[in-house]
């Protein structure tokens, strides 16, 4: 009514990547906090890259112990348009169902992986959500 602001309702819908039998996981993508974006710059920083120099898929204890995977076992991250290999970090920083891969690693392209569909209001790629499942591999291939 003064003139500073107008807000607009938005409706709540449904992630276009759900989870199913084959794609069981939501994965989740993000920055750490010892990089920034791609990491093209902090990358270059030997004090930030010792803190954090690989990428390390997020994986809720329960989780790992039902696929079998322990801390540090290298996995197979797999959405329906691509797949990654990535060392696994057993946590409870994630929930129970879901993962966490950051984005900052040309090496685990967190991107192979997600959705291009874009939200309907925003334009913005559906990089948050998408559904996938995680399988432990013997070595990296």
């Amino acid at each position: 009514p003064i003139g500073r602001g107008r807000f607009v309702p938005a409706e709540l819908g449904e992630a276009p990547d759900l989870p199913d039998a084959e794609y069981p996981l939501v994965l989740n993508t993000g920055r750490q906090l010892e990089h920034w974006h791609t990491g093209v710059m902090t990358r270059r920083s030997r004090a930030l890259d010792a803190l954090a120099p690989e990428a390390r898929v997020e994986v809720h204890p329960d989780d790992a112990g039902r696929l079998g995977i322990a801390d540090g076992d290298w996995t197979r991250l797999t959405s329906r348009r691509g797949s990654v290999q990535v060392q696994a970090k057993v946590t409870d920083d994630v929930a129970l169902g879901t993962l966490f891969l950051p984005m900052h690693f040309r090496e685990a392209a967190a991107n192979l992986l997600t959705s291009p569909e874009l939200d309907p209001y925003g334009k913005i790629p559906e990089f948050k959500i998408c559904a996938v499942r995680l399988e432990r591999l013997p070595e990296p291939e």
